[in-house]
């Protein structure tokens, strides 16, 4: 079975062209009109990505991530308007993948597809040892699980990914330019809003104290360190 697509817009344009285009490159491409519609069709299959657009009648993208997000990980790549910065921060706190701002070329659509997917299916080169150990903090990278204070806590497979790269550097100063192209791909070096959401949801998860972390710090004008404890 090929990789399956739920592209969810009320624009009929947008869903024909995202249709034609990803079913171009060989996707599978279900659609649904609004936020309802797709949350009913996620009830009877899962699929691997899906594509949400933010404003919508019945129920608009933000409420659709947030309420997908309380039962699967399924990459999500939220399609806002040029002004709605609001909008695509609050995507990203409740965990959206990526976002795309509208009005958007099929090319630039279907390459943000693909990074997506390489970054969910790609498994981050890490240290050979099963675990790893920072603090209260643990990654069993056999089967890619985290735990704090042994109770496990779960993360996106981009938020695992750019975990995962600062154990790798530990102590290591990493830059914002560095971590982006290591998580996300060569393309978003300057899509510094995202790794700052992203960081804001580890520190969220992995801190006991997000203002004071320990696990993962700002080095102010540098960028971010895994410091070694």
């Amino acid at each position: 079975m090929g990789i399956r697509i739920l592209v969810v817009d009320d624009e009929p344009l947008y869903v024909r062209l995202l249709k034609v285009n990803l079913e171009a490159e060989g996707y599978e491409v279900t659609t649904a009109e609004n936020g309802e519609e797709a949350l009913d069709s996620l009830s009877h299959a899962m699929p691997d990505l899906i594509v949400l657009d933010v404003m919508m009648p019945k129920l608009d993208g933000i409420t659709t991530c947030t309420r997908i997000r309380q039962f699967s990980n399924v990459p999500i790549i939220l399609l806002t308007a040029l002004g709605e910065e609001h909008d695509r921060v609050n995507g990203l706190n409740i965990g959206a993948d990526d976002y795309v701002v509208k009005p958007f070329s099929a090319t630039e659509l279907v390459a943000r597809v693909k990074a997506v997917l390489r970054r969910v299916n790609s498994q981050p080169e890490v240290a050979e040892a099963r675990q790893f150990i920072h603090g209260n903090l643990r990654i069993d990278i056999a089967k890619a699980e985290v735990w704090k204070d042994e109770k496990q806590i779960y993360l996106s497979a981009t938020e695992y990914k750019l975990l995962i790269f600062f154990a790798h550097h530990l102590g290591q100063v990493l830059t914002a330019e560095e971590l982006l192209e290591a998580t996300w791909g060569p393309s978003y070096r300057d899509e510094k809003e995202i790794l700052w959401v992203s960081i804001a949801r580890l520190r969220q998860k992995l801190e006991d104290n997000p203002h004071a972390p320990i696990h993962i710090v700002t080095r102010t004008g540098l960028g971010y360190q895994m410091p070694a404890i």
